[in-house]
């Protein structure tokens, strides 16, 4: 089953896997997973789901990072500007 993403979506994972191959970030990154920044002034790492990319939730968390961050994203990996809180209560709706 493929999963449909908005183009913003596919350009930001797209971005942050080619830098993620580029560094040893991805050796401990499971299959159907992938890496996100969160926080504003120390980002915390957190591994997430590939299938949140089809959730709306976390699509509107993907637009705030294209917002703040265009394609080039500081940590190397897809950084999202909210804070952690504010991403675990996202996350957890969509489990």
């Amino acid at each position: 089953m493929a999963i449909r993403l908005p183009s913003a979506a596919k350009n930001i994972l797209r971005r942050s896997a080619s830098a993620n191959r580029r560094s040893s970030i991805s050796s401990d990154v499971p299959k159907g997973f992938f890496p996100v920044y969160v926080g504003e002034s120390e980002p915390k790492r957190f591994l997430v789901p590939l299938s949140y990319l089809n959730q709306p939730l976390f699509q509107d968390l993907l637009s705030k990072a294209e917002e703040e961050f265009g394609f080039d994203h500081p940590m190397g990996g897809l950084t999202i500007p909210c804070h952690e809180d504010e991403f675990l209560e996202v996350t957890s709706r969509l489990n």
